[in-house]
């Protein structure tokens, strides 16, 4: 019985030690679409309502041509690539701080690793999902698994921002 304490008070202490260097790990922060510049999006794109099903825009839009490649903003873990009905073609990844990056409407995911780092090609734009027919790009949301209370506020679904992060902050490497 000893002995299985021991190894689960080990396994806690890992476990502790992963959560809270994930905390600190360096968030990079680039932009994921190549060659975008601030026109190739709108400035209100994040958090704009009224949007859709959805009711609220919890991400950024980066318009570019089809086939234009995407890049990992930050280093992470690939949780899911894959289909799902409304983002299309999507890529999902764990990075720095516990945050997930969500890359939706992509034309084609590129390669299978488990792991990509910083800058490093994940697929590239597109118009699939609830994005057909519509101009190619890419929507780029990140999500804190951890809640950052200070961040909601009374704007519609506002105390969703202690989860969904302005991605242009991101890639200004603005601190959350």
């Amino acid at each position: 019985m000893s002995r299985i304490r021991t190894v689960v008070r080990r396994s806690l202490w890992v476990m502790g030690i992963v959560l809270v260097a994930g905390l600190f790990l360096p968030e990079r922060g680039q932009m994921p679409v190549v060659g975008a510049e601030t026109g190739d999006w709108h400035p209100d794109t994040f958090w704009y309502y009224p949007w859709g099903r959805s009711g609220v825009h919890k991400g950024v839009d980066i318009f570019a041509l089809k086939g234009t490649p995407v890049l990992a903003s930050s280093g992470g873990l690939v949780l899911f690539r894959g289909e799902l009905a409304r983002g299309g073609k999507v890529v999902l990844l764990l990075g720095p701080k516990w945050r997930l990056q969500y890359y939706a409407h992509l034309d084609q995911t590129v390669g299978d690793a488990l792991w990509l780092a910083a800058g490093e090609q994940l697929g590239t734009v597109g118009d699939s999902g609830n994005a057909a027919g519509k101009p190619p790009h890419l929507h780029y949301s990140l999500v804190s698994l951890l809640p950052l209370f200070w961040k909601a506020d009374a704007e519609p679904q506002g105390w969703k921002k202690m989860f969904y992060l302005d991605p242009l902050a991101h890639f200004r490497g603005v601190g959350e």
